[in-house]
Order: C-alpha cells, then structure tokens, then sequence
C-alpha cells in the first residue's frame, strides 16, 4: 500500500492537475520518485517552477494522503490509478482523465460494452417513460451503464437498471463520504451491489458547483455510446455530449417536440449532426452493432447455411473487421457490382449480414 500513497499523494498537491501529475511522473520516473526528486532537478521539468515545485515537497501533501490511504483501508475502496491495468482502459487515452479515481462497488469498469445516459433533471411524463423504455431495452445487449445519481434522467436511469439487473454506475461529484442529492442514498447503496460508486475527489471533498462538470468528462469518457434524453440548449447534458463528441465517442439523442424547451438540446445535437437520432434501444444496438446473440452465433451460423462459393468469400472477408464497403467487397472478391448487390441481398435475407448506412456491411 506504500505506493499507493505515492498515487494519492500526487492528487492532493494544490493546483497540479491531471496533465502535470502525468508529466511529474514521466520525468522522475514513477510516483514515488516524484516525491523523492529534489527541488533543483523539479525546476528542469517544463512547466514546474518555484511555487510548484515547493507545494511538492511540502510534507502536509503526504499527512493528507495517509489520512486518505486510511479512509480507504476501512471503508473497501478501491483505487485505480491512470498507469494501473485494471484503471477504465476508455479513460485512459485522455490527458484530462483523472490521474486516480476512487471505486465502491463489483462491476467491472471495463465492461464490454458502455453506455452513458444523460438528460434533464426536470424530465416530462414523455420523456421519462422514452428514458425507462431504452434503458429495458438494453437489457438485452449485456450492457453497463453509467450515469451521474443526479434528479431526473439520471436517477430514473439508476432505477431502472436496478429493476431488470443492468449494472449500473454512478459518477459522482464529491467523495464517497456522502451521496448527492442525498435522497438517493438507498439508490446508491443498491448501485454499490449492481454496479457502482465512481469518483475522482477523495473522502473530504465537499459538494462544489465546479466538480459537476468535472464529472461529466468520466461520464463521457468511459462509455462506447452517449445517450442524451431530453435536454435544453444549455446544462451539464450538452457539455457532456460535446466531451463525447470530442472524445470521438459515438453521440445518440432522442428527438422532440419542435420548441419544446427540453427537446431544443436533443434536436440541435441531431441536426448539426452532434449525436445520431435514434427512438430505441434497438435503434442504439444497431447502429453500435451490439447483437443480442453471443459474440461466437455468426461465425456457427454461417456453418448452417448453405453458400455458395462467393458467399463463402464475402463472409470469410468480413469474418475478422468490424464492416466493410460495398465497393471493398466488389474489389477483393472481383464482382461487378450488380452481382455483388444481388449477393449481399441474399445474404441479409438469410440472416448473415446487415447494412450500416453508406452501403457497408458487418457480420451478425
């Protein structure tokens, strides 16, 4: 646990964020040896002067680290640090991600499949029953999902993964000490044994206005897929859906109402092509190619059809990519391209293959 001090440690020298904490250990080698590098040789890091090289050193930095080492210990926290294996591989190409984040709870953060939902906190009757409706829905995909313990969407979300056993996490603003709103406690206390608690603040960290959007990037960095239900123009769901979008994650939103106040968000990400429309759970699992089979059915399906030998071909060719164009296809297998149509239509009619828009192809 020493040098879990050390990973500690290093999150609670002030005004040193994610991006320096990254560049601290890569210059010295490690995280402890950030703590053991004297003061001269700091001051040869690019970007650390006199001021941070002296909060550095300061040894209170490490008192409050074995104060929160010990708060850990007792309360069966675990800890992930950005250069641990089992630290949320989604996050970690991000400079921005958090350096450690802070974990109660049993699903595991590299789920196969992720999905984010956020929304309102003031959701109308439509659209709380579009937002119980999708999170069903993607009960058959295998999915984990993450949302913000927030009122409105995201609280729904939690709910609604608990009724039908979805592991669900929840990213919060402030430490594990406490939960906000604080009427969500039982909801919390039950994500902890279907999914999770998440958070990058330690135990001491109070509610602040500023670490909501803080959060948002976890949310929006961990997932596959980013579902915006209901949303204004402007709130913590569009800065988390243009954090996806920045993060080249795949945006979904449910349209609205035109000048319905909580649509205007949903359908401006939709119609400046932000986020993809979608109506469904099975509209999102399409699109993310997600089949509710097991992974191994398409490859066992194909021995149980009858191919012919350029069947035969194009599956082989798929067998091993995500998709390929239609033009790809036409060009590897040297078919023009009226036969090549005629035998991708053949193969969706027995349930092989399916279209992606742009006339590309995937195995089901």
């Amino acid at each position: 646990m020493e040098n879990l001090l050390y990973k500690i440690a290093i999150t609670k020298i002030p005004k040193v964020g994610p991006v320096t904490a990254r560049n601290l250990v890569s210059y010295c080698g490690g995280v402890e040896a950030v703590f053991q590098t004297k003061k001269s040789d700091l001051l040869k890091i690019p970007g650390i002067g006199p001021d941070t090289s002296a909060r550095i050193l300061n040894k209170n930095v490490l008192i409050e680290a074995e104060k929160e080492l010990n708060f850990v210990e007792k309360n069966d926290v675990q800890t992930f640090f950005y250069l641990d294996k089992d630290y949320p591989q989604r996050l970690k190409p991000f400079q921005d991600s958090p350096v450690l984040l802070y974990y109660q709870g049993r699903s595991d953060l590299n789920h196969s499949k992720i999905v984010s939902i956020v929304g309102t906190r003031t959701p109308t009757a439509l659209g709380k029953a579009i937002c119980e409706e999708i999170v069903e829905g993607l009960s058959v995909f295998n999915v984990l999902i993450v949302s913000g313990l927030a009122y409105g969407v995201d609280v729904l979300t939690h709910q609604k993964c608990l009724d039908f056993n979805i592991p669900t996490i929840g990213v919060l603003g402030h430490g594990l000490t406490q939960i906000y709103p604080s009427k969500h406690k039982k909801i919390a206390d039950k994500m902890i044994e279907c999914g999770g608690l998440l958070t990058e603040f330690s135990s001491e960290i109070s509610i602040e206005r500023e670490h909501f959007p803080m959060r948002n990037r976890i949310i929006a960095g961990m997932c596959d897929a980013l579902l915006v239900i209901e949303t204004a123009q402007k709130g913590g769901s569009m800065i988390s859906a243009h954090m996806a979008n920045n993060y080249g994650k795949d945006v979904f939103a449910v349209p609205g109402r035109l000048n319905d106040k909580f649509s205007q968000g949903c359908n401006h990400l939709i119609k400046t092509h932000k986020a993809a429309l979608i109506e469904s759970a099975e509209d999102l699992g399409y699109i993310m190619r997600w089949d509710k089979k097991s992974e191994n059915k398409s490859v066992q399906k194909s021995l149980f059809v009858e191919l012919s030998e350029e069947e035969q071909q194009i599956v082989d060719l798929l067998q091993n990519v995500d998709d390929l164009s239609i033009d790809k296809l036409s060009k590897e297998t040297r078919l023009n391209s009226s036969k090549m149509a005629e035998i991708m239509l053949d193969l969706e009619f027995k349930g092989i293959v399916k279209t992606l828009p742009g006339k590309r192809y995937f195995l089901v």
